[in-house]
């Protein structure tokens, strides 16, 4: 399949959830009340980031595996995925038994939940610790699926599973009443049905048909290693993109955050299209590098041109329509007081979505090291930096921060690739 079908389909699973949400959402609320959706939101946000103790396997196992596609080490793929698999089992259990020690905790005093709710939220944090081993299982087979780029099977799993994350609660509460039990017991539900879709998928796959060797001594510490570092990008990059509202509330009031994140929202969505193109390249860049250098290169100009071209014609659209549409459809005054934070992220979402090719060239590469500690480096920075210029520019000095953020993660991610690139001439 071609870059641009894939990238389609990226966008697809990416994109169609997202509508559906935007569909259900307001229904869920009229009828579980704002606090209990607040819970459920917070229950969505908790099964997410506990998925990420795959500890990086999924796309760990994309690289390794697509590089090994027909090649002298092929019929090491059925060991390998089976040993991935079993890393992203175990790994979910032990995310799933640390959110059951803490839903008791995290029910009854942490997330200041209202006393009647209290038992309900505990239980349904016990639930949904079940779907933490899911989660982690689907990250692998899911990288599996996309060695062989077999994009459509992955999107259908994933469209499956983001429209179910919100029309499963739904059926549940058309059926059984306003209850966060029963909405979690929904949610375990869409993340069983999605996995068996993605074990389905799965079984299709040729490496099936191939004879079995050993997989070579190491290949299963090297997964895991780069997995390991994989993780910690994945634990920092949220801190890295939701640090800027927290210290906007405390600095500023609660009251002006609003202003900087309904922009931020929108604009952060575009980078959707980077991800799925970076998703496309990486199968196709982990087979290339081992097998011919130069075409991976030549993949990389292209994904890194049309990314650039999308991104900057995105960001000045988005600059053009931004004060009209304010104006339109929020509250009075909102457009004056947020059109220059629209205009400096605007730069920094073209920036941030550049980076995406090199950090996918990197993990094509099995380098994930320098990237992780890149991204701690990021993070002892910006908090400082964003202190800064919040206190000096307010809303838009956030912006000038996050851009600057932005700026040097891209400027790192260029220079890692140029130097391991150089490294293998």
């Amino acid at each position: 399949m071609s870059l641009s079908r894939n990238t389609i389909w990226n966008l697809a699973g990416a994109g169609l959830p997202l509508l559906v949400g935007a569909a259900t959402i307001p229904w869920l609320i009229g009828r579980l009340g704002v606090e209990r959706f607040g819970i459920v939101t917070l229950l969505w946000a908790v099964i997410g980031y506990f998925s990420l103790f795959d500890f990086g396997l999924g796309r760990a196992l994309t690289q390794q595996v697509a590089a090994r596609i027909g090649g002298e080490r092929e019929r090491e793929i059925p060991g390998l995925v089976r040993s991935g698999l079993r890393f992203t089992f175990l790994a979910g259990i032990i995310g799933a038994l640390i959110l059951a020690v803490a839903a008791h905790p995290l029910a009854f005093s942490a997330l200041n939940v209202s006393k009647p709710l209290q038992p309900e939220t505990w239980y349904s944090l016990l639930i949904a610790a079940v779907g933490i081993p899911l989660a982690t299982v689907s990250a692998g087979l899911r990288g599996v699926i996309e060695a062989y780029e077999h994009f459509l099977s992955s999107n259908v799993a994933r469209i499956f599973l983001g429209v179910s994350i919100f029309l499963f609660p739904v059926i549940g509460v058309w059926l059984h009443g306003p209850s966060l039990v029963v909405v979690t017991t929904w949610l375990i539900l869409s993340r069983v049905a999605s996995t068996l879709l993605f074990w389905y998928f799965l079984w299709r796959l040729p490496y099936r048909k191939l004879g079995r060797l050993p997989v070579e001594p190491g290949t299963a510490k090297k997964l895991l290693s780069f997995g390991i570092w994989m993780a910690v990008s994945n634990l920092i990059s949220p801190l890295l993109v939701n640090a800027d509202r927290f210290v906007i509330s405390h600095m500023l009031g609660a009251g002006l955050v609003a202003f900087y994140t309904v922009p931020f929202e929108f604009l952060v969505r575009l980078l959707i299209l980077p991800g799925a193109i970076g998703t496309t390249l990486l199968p196709r860049l982990a087979r290339s590098h081992t097998t011919d250098p130069a075409h991976a290169r030549a993949v990389f100009r292209t994904g890194l041109k049309i990314t650039f071209l999308l991104m900057s014609g995105l960001a000045v659209t988005c600059s053009l329509i931004a004060y009209p549409l304010m104006q339109r459809f929020l509250a009075p005054g909102f457009a004056s007081q947020s059109i220059g934070v629209v205009l400096i992220l605007s730069v920094g979402i073209v920036i941030n979505g550049l980076s995406y090719i090199p950090y996918t060239a990197l993990h094509s590469m099995r380098i994930a090291r320098p990237v992780g500690i890149l991204h701690c480096v990021e993070l002892v920075i910006y908090l400082p930096l964003l202190y800064v210029c919040v206190k000096a520019g307010g809303l838009e000095g956030a912006a000038i921060a996050w851009v600057l953020r932005a700026s040097i993660d891209c400027a790192g991610m260029f220079y890692f690739y140029r130097r391991f690139t150089s490294n293998a001439l």
